[in-house]
């Protein structure tokens, strides 16, 4: 295993500079381009923190990715209902990812949670029926077949303003809990 690029890579993923890596460990920026370029090894005290700080620990991180799902199966899905929506989360480990995939279906009437601004982009894809995509004091009507798409740094839900159920695809990256 390359231990340096695999650091490397997960600090890329969370788009940190060598620097503010560095800076969050209480490290140089000198030992972390040492550390990734393989030309140091890390204490397993001072690997535990950079890891913390990437959002991992020992046992994930050395985890064989040959292992990791790739399909997942409806029975690994989790349902939440609310009043007038059903919330399905397709992939059950979505927060250990860049993505966080879910199948929203409205009643007529139906809006989902107020999400407050946040960090990130969101996609959503209409199956069937018609929404209305609130962003911010805007308000946007997408048709089954259509799409939406927005940065979500301001406030924003959907809406099922049409009779019948509504079925959307809704994609937050990175996930939103």
């Amino acid at each position: 295993m390359n231990l340096g690029n695999k650091i490397k890579e997960k600090r890329k993923l969370l788009n940190l500079t060598q620097q503010e890596l560095a800076n969050r460990c209480e490290l140089t920026k000198g030992y972390i381009s040492q550390l990734e370029s393989d030309s140091v090894s890390p204490s397993l005290e001072t690997l535990e923190i950079i890891l913390e700080v990437l959002g991992t620990n020992l046992s994930d991180f050395f985890k064989d990715d040959k292992n990791t799902n790739i399909i997942f199966t409806s029975e690994e899905q989790y349902d939440k209902e609310f009043d007038s929506y059903k919330q399905t989360w397709l992939i059950p480990s979505a927060q250990e990812h860049m993505m966080e995939p879910i199948y929203v279906e409205l009643e007529k009437g139906a809006e989902t949670f107020h999400d407050y601004p946040h960090t990130g982009e969101e996609f959503g894809y209409v199956m069937e029926g018609e929404i209305l995509v609130v962003y911010d004091d805007k308000t946007f009507i997408c048709k089954e077949g259509e799409s939406f798409y927005f940065v979500s740094n301001k406030n924003h839900y959907i809406k099922n303003n049409k009779d019948g159920i509504s079925k959307v695809i809704w994609v937050s990256c990175p996930p939103n809990f």
